[in-house]
C-alpha cells in the first residue's frame, strides 16, 4: 500500500468565500484530501483556526493555501483580478507556480505584497498603504500563513481575488456587481488550486 497523498487546506474568512471554493470543489475532481477551513473575519479569528487545524500533522506535508477576497490598491486593477503573494511568508518558487497555473488559465494575475488590516481600507488609507508598495490588502492572509509557518507547515501560498479597487470601492453602487464577479472568480480559481497542489507536492511519490 502506497504513502497517503498529502492534503491540500484552502483557508478563507467569511461564509461566501467558503461557498464560492466549496462550488469550485464540487465541479473538480482531486486525487488528494482536499479541506476548506474558515476562520472568521479578522487576524485574531484567522491566527487561531489556522493554529487549531494545525495540530493535525498530517496537515504538515500538505499545502496550505489562503484565499478569500480582497482590495486592490494599485492603479490598473480590476474586480476579478488576482493577486498572489510574494512577499516572504511563503516560498518565491510556489508562489510563481501559483502565478503561472493561474496565469495558464486566463486570468488576470498580479503579483506582489499584500498588507495586512485589521478593518475595511478606504480612501486614503488606501492610498497611503499603495505608497508602501503594497498592491492589495486584506485582513487574514498575514495572520493565516504566520500562524501555517509558527505550526510547521512548510508550503505555503496566498491568492487573493479582487473585489473592489480605487475606482470601485465597495461602499459604491457597483458594489453587488463586482461582488458577484468576484464571487465566480474565487469558484473558478479551484481547478488551478487543485492543479498547482499536484505538481508541487505530489511528485515526491
Amino acid at each position: 500500500m502506497g504513502r497517503p497523498r498529502p492534503p491540500l487546506m484552502v483557508v478563507c474568512a467569511l461564509p461566501i468565500e467558503r461557498f464560492a471554493l466549496r462550488r469550485g470543489i464540487a465541479r473538480s475532481t482531486a486525487d488528494f484530501p482536499v479541506t476548506v477551513l474558515r476562520t472568521g473575519m479578522g487576524p485574531k479569528n484567522a491566527e487561531r483556526a489556522v493554529v487549531q487545524a494545525l495540530q493535525d500533522p498530517a496537515l504538515h506535508e500538505g499545502s496550505v493555501l489562503t484565499t478569500g477576497f480582497c482590495a486592490g490598491l494599485a492603479p490598473g486593477m480590476r474586480p476579478g483580478d488576482v493577486v498572489v503573494s510574494d512577499d516572504g511568508h511563503e516560498s518565491a518558487t510556489l508562489a510563481a507556480a501559483l502565478k503561472a497555473t493561474l496565469a495558464d488559465r486566463g486570468l488576470t494575475v498580479h503579483t506582489g505584497t499584500l498588507a495586512e488590516s485589521d478593518h475595511v481600507v478606504r480612501g486614503a488609507e488606501r492610498a497611503a498603504l499603495a505608497a508602501t508598495g503594497a498592491i492589495a490588502v486584506d485582513m487574514e492572509s498575514a495572520a493565516m500563513r504566520r500562524a501555517a509557518l509558527a505550526e510547521g507547515a512548510h508550503r505555503i501560498a496566498a491568492a487573493r481575488v479582487v473585489v473592489d479597487t480605487p475606482e470601485f470601492e465597495l461602499v459604491r453602487v457597483g458594489t453587488l456587481r463586482t461582488g458577484v464577479i468576484a464571487f465566480r472568480v474565487l469558484r473558478d480559481l479551484v481547478p488551478a488550486f487543485l492543479d498547482w497542489h499536484r505538481t508541487t507536492v505530489l511528485p515526491w511519490r
